[in-house]
């Protein structure tokens, strides 16, 4: 059996963690919207189309914050397009994913469907075929009260009330040769704080994201934001950062030790973040947005196959595992110890397109391996991220040396009633025993044991068998006022919950 220990104290915080770090992304990509949120004719679409099975499974993740309408997208799209009468919307050739785009589904629409859903939109702007004029218009659009061109399009349109979105990015991916009209730095960085001017202009409320790198491997990478950041340091509020994960190998080790990757890759662009403050003289320091993360490997080779230029294609659908969800409740964890900067993250995507929440068009909806961890650290990681002390077991695999085979976050809730304590046992073949000092913790009770394990690594949720791999109660473990002993089974997730008592 694995060892590890784990050291609570309620005065070593990371930071108040941030709600839309549990957030998720719609893109107009395969089915993600036509056929995933919204599909009119359905038995369970309601009256504006909006698929009622799929809306309850989204409120059941707690999501936050929904980023839209891309992805690689929307450097393309013409926000136009999917307002107004639907039957005067054009049908557009969409180059990124090679799609035939309805406009069936556009900015009103989501507005609509955030709300029935409790979640706060986050808008992308095109900078790649469009500029800052088309972005100050798309804010007007949404965002002032009336009595201008734009305002008063919405309202023309049905919506008196201003849709109010608060939180956008300027642009996607900008740095990448696949994206559409792609910029150099110094391109971009003129580009983004020219536009983030003008929509500040028009709503000085609002917080902006500007593009960071696709991904740490980019050959430009941490100079590509330093370049940005020196334009647009004093008039954007993130910067995002973007990865996915996979194991086309079939080394499980090795897959679930990536997040020692994303660890290093979140610290990188603090740093960089934080000379160009340096550099500047700045006070204000800026945070990042990770709105694009996720495993994404699966349907690369099927979706060579999907013939181009048809409506809502099955791209991009992965069919999550098991050790897919334990990564993703890595992922989860890194965010989380990292809050004190990463302030906004968006689970890539949210239906269908690499997702939690799988649907077939006409029928049921179900949830793929990975809705579990991020339900339970969505609906159990609000409040404070604590620093805890992780003493663990180690190895060692093909790009990772002195891999714990514990990875933990501890977060207290905002009432300091509750305590979550989040932790994976990264080991394939041995459960961990994990000891938790709790004496900063008197008085508090384990109320709950959640585990989600598998003898199947490749175990997955389909529409015939939904509930494959689901998570469970367990009780191998041991509390007494100042230490919790517990046995994590192998390869598993793992949420322990306390809550205070009134004896002390």
């Amino acid at each position: 059996m694995k060892k590890a220990k784990l050291i609570l104290d309620k005065d070593y915080v990371i930071s108040k963690i941030d709600k839309r770090i549990f957030g998720s992304f719609v893109e107009h990509l395969g089915r993600a919207v036509y056929g995933g949120i919204y599909e009119p004719g359905h038995p369970e679409a309601d009256e504006q189309g909006f698929r009622k099975d799929v809306l309850e499974l989204v409120k059941e993740l707690n999501v936050s914050v929904v980023r839209y309408p891309g992805g690689n997208f929307v450097s393309g799209y013409n926000w136009e397009d999917g307002i107004g009468p639907k039957d005067k919307r054009p049908k557009k050739l969409d180059l990124a994913w090679r799609t035939l785009e309805t406009n069936q589904f556009g900015t009103d629409e989501f507005m609509e469907w955030c709300k029935k859903a409790g979640i706060e939109p986050m808008m992308v702007v095109n900078l790649g075929t469009r500029g800052p004029d088309e972005a100050r218009n798309l804010v007007e659009y949404c965002n002032h009260n009336g009595g201008s061109y734009y305002s008063d399009l919405r309202i023309s349109n049905g919506y008196r009330e201003p849709h109010a979105v608060k939180l956008w990015c300027l642009g996607n991916e900008m740095d990448g040769p696949w994206q559409i009209c792609h910029k150099t730095a110094e391109e971009y960085g003129r580009i983004a704080v020219e536009t983030a001017k003008v929509m500040k202009l028009v709503d000085p409320s609002i917080e902006l994201v500007a593009c960071g790198s696709s991904n740490s491997s980019m050959p430009t990478f941490a100079q590509w934001e330093a370049t940005v950041l020196e334009h647009a340091y004093d008039f954007v509020d993130y910067i995002s950062l973007h990865t996915y994960y996979g194991n086309p190998d079939d080394d499980t080790p090795n897959f679930l030790a990536r997040t020692i990757d994303m660890d290093q890759f979140i610290k990188k662009v603090v740093a960089t973040c934080d000379f160009v403050k340096a550099k500047k003289r700045r006070n204000k320091t800026i945070n990042l947005s990770f709105d694009e993360w996720n495993v994404w490997y699966h349907s690369n080779e099927q979706d060579k196959k999907i013939d181009p230029w048809t409506v809502a294609p099955p791209l991009l659908e992965d069919i999550y595992n098991f050790e897919d969800a334990i990564l993703v409740g890595l992922m989860l964890i890194t965010l989380m110890k990292n809050s004190d900067r990463v302030k906004i993250a968006c689970l890539a995507q949210l239906v269908n397109v690499i997702a939690p929440i799988m649907t077939e068009t006409g029928g049921p909806a179900w949830r793929q391996t990975i809705f579990y961890p991020f339900m339970h650290a969505s609906c159990y990681g609000r409040g404070t991220a604590l620093n805890s002390v992780i003493v663990s077991d180690k190895y060692d695999s093909k790009d990772f040396t002195d891999v714990p085979y514990l990875d933990a976050v501890s977060v207290l809730s905002d009432d300091e009633s509750e305590l979550t304590i989040f932790a994976v046992n990264r080991s394939m073949d041995e459960s961990l025993k994990l000891e938790c000092d709790i004496r900063s913790f008197p008085g508090f009770k384990v109320i709950e044991a959640i585990t989600l394990t598998n003898d199947d690594k490749k175990a997955v949720n389909t529409k015939s068998n939904p509930e494959n791999v689901v998570p469970r109660k367990f009780t191998n473990y041991e509390s007494s006022d100042n230490r919790i002993t517990a046995e994590l089974p192998k390869m598993s997730w793992n949420v322990i919950r306390l809550k205070k008592t009134d004896r002390e």
